[in-house]
C-alpha cells in the first residue's frame, strides 16, 4: 500500500467539508420520492448518503426512526433501544432527529443518556 501524498500534511482547504453547509442542507433539502439517487440506501456500515445531494437528511432519519418504532411496537419489542453517534458532521443532527421522533411517539422507555466513548486506538497509531 502506498503512502498518500498528503500524509502528515495539513489538508488543503478545497478538500475540507463545509460542516455548516452540510448541516444546513440536512434540514433544508428534501428528497424527491421518484429519484432513486435520493432514496434511503444502506451499506455495510449503515446508511449511505450526504445531505448535499438530498440522499441523507432530516426526512430520511425521521422516516427510518418512525419505521424502527413501528416495527418494534408491532413485534412487541419493549426493551431498550441503544443509539450512538460518531464524529461525522451529521451524526449529532441525525441523533437529535431520531430522539425527537421517538419522543413524539410517546415511547415509554424513551430517555437519553449520553456516554462518551473515546475512539479506539489503532495498533498503528503511536501512543
Amino acid at each position: 500500500m502506498s503512502i498518500h501524498p498528503l500524509a502528515g500534511k495539513p489538508a488543503p482547504l478545497e478538500s475540507l467539508t463545509n460542516i455548516p453547509r452540510l448541516i444546513s442542507a440536512y434540514y433544508t433539502q428534501h428528497p424527491e420520492p421518484g429519484n432513486p439517487a435520493q432514496a434511503v440506501a444502506f451499506g455495510t456500515s449503515g446508511h449511505r448518503g450526504t445531505s448535499l445531494d438530498g440522499s441523507f437528511n432530516d426526512d430520511h432519519v425521521a422516516a427510518i426512526s418512525q419505521a424502527i418504532y413501528e416495527y418494534r411496537r408491532g413485534e412487541g419489542i419493549t426493551g431498550p433501544l441503544f443509539m450512538g453517534m460518531d464524529s461525522h458532521g451529521l451524526s449529532e443532527p441525525a441523533l437529535y432527529t431520531a430522539i425527537e421522533v421517538l419522543l413524539a411517539t410517546r415511547w415509554r422507555s424513551a430517555s437519553t443518556k449520553i456516554i462518551n466513548t473515546p475512539p479506539r486506538q489503532s495498533s498503528r497509531t503511536p501512543s
